[in-house]
């Protein structure tokens, strides 16, 4: 999982990066995020256009990049381009908020093989017909019931406990 953890200003570039992440969060603050390019007579050419309108839709994305405005991290909370948004008071208590966050994504916490079946079935699936995407994700999840990861995790669930992750 990779995750973009904004803290200031979010635009042009910087945005294209942060949407090549698998989650967004933000500092909360008066910082604005946005595609401006169309000021400059280009577009958002290093993936803002393609991923832009996967992340919010068609009719923002044209709406955002057709107008070059910026808007605040609330906003783009509201049309799922952030997903969550920090209260933090300083930098370093940011920084730790998301290192907590992301712990839930990693071992013993998570099977971190799941997460990898996860994040290619979905980035995958957007591509290909339904099919195919249901086909995929049967080949994934046969190929998880045989991991350990999936007897621990079945394990702790009916022993009432919680699971201790190894990655297998």
């Amino acid at each position: 999982m990779v995750i973009a953890a904004l803290n200031g200003h979010t635009v042009g570039g910087g945005l294209e990066i942060a949407m090549a992440a698998d989650i967004r969060i933000a500092l909360k603050g008066n910082f604005q995020i946005g595609l401006p390019e169309v000021a400059l007579g280009v577009l958002a050419g290093t993936g803002g256009t393609a991923r832009l309108s996967r992340l919010v839709g068609k009719a923002h994305a044209m709406e955002i990049m057709v107008t070059g405005r910026k808007f605040s991290f609330e906003e783009a909370q509201e049309m799922n381009l952030v997903h969550d948004l920090y209260d933090s008071m300083t930098l370093d208590e940011f920084r730790q908020d998301v290192l907590d966050y992301a712990g839930q994504f990693t071992l013993p916490l998570a099977a971190a093989k799941a997460i990898g079946n996860i994040k290619r079935s979905v980035q995958s699936g957007i591509e290909i017909p339904l099919e195919y995407h249901l086909a995929l994700e049967r080949e994934l999840q046969s190929d998880l019931f045989q991991s350990e990861d999936a007897k621990e995790g079945i394990a702790s669930y009916v022993e009432r406990r919680t699971p201790r992750f190894s990655g297998k």
